[in-house]
């Protein structure tokens, strides 16, 4: 569902904000770290599969997430800033079977600590359209449902910002 506070100058922004019971550093590693990334990143059932991650300004990342029914999702792009453990930025653009690439999007997340726990503050923007938006933030709220079961936490709200 598209925000009309940041859905502007057409402009289409997904922004959610999770509340981890875990310290920054480690919600921060939990994106950086290949191995921990493979265990939680991708919707309900989806497996991923890391083929390059490189986590310093202007290094490269790329992974597969595997459907269920074994359809491969390829996505990659390049770290912009890389600010442990408060801040990463990266674009984000999936691998299409005409060998081209989808509209790149620029993914923004923040970590805040929080009450004990982290803050963090997620925002992918500049898509194309709203229905491209909506099935990122289907996939990115299930992706965090699975990041706070890796992180052995429950995530509260606020949902969105």
């Amino acid at each position: 569902m598209t925000n009309p506070e940041t859905d502007t100058n057409n402009t289409r922004d997904l922004v959610l904000v999770r509340r981890f019971d875990a310290p920054c550093d480690l919600v921060f590693r939990a994106w950086t770290d290949p191995k921990a990334l493979a265990q939680w990143c991708g919707p309900h059932g989806f497996k991923a599969v890391g083929d390059r991650l490189e986590a310093w300004p202007g290094g490269r990342h790329r992974a597969c997430l595997i459907a269920p029914d074994g359809e491969e999702h390829w996505v990659g792009g390049q770290y912009l800033e890389v600010e442990p453990p408060h801040r990463l930025v990266f674009t984000h653009a999936w691998e299409l079977a005409t060998g081209e690439n989808s509209p790149e999007t620029v993914v923004t997340i923040t970590f805040r600590e929080s009450g004990g726990g982290t803050e963090m503050t997620f925002r992918q923007s500049g898509f194309d359209s709203a229905s491209s938006l909506e099935g990122h933030e289907d996939g990115w709220a299930q992706s965090f449902e699975r990041l706070s079961l890796f992180l052995g936490t429950e995530s509260e709200g606020p949902d969105h910002a």
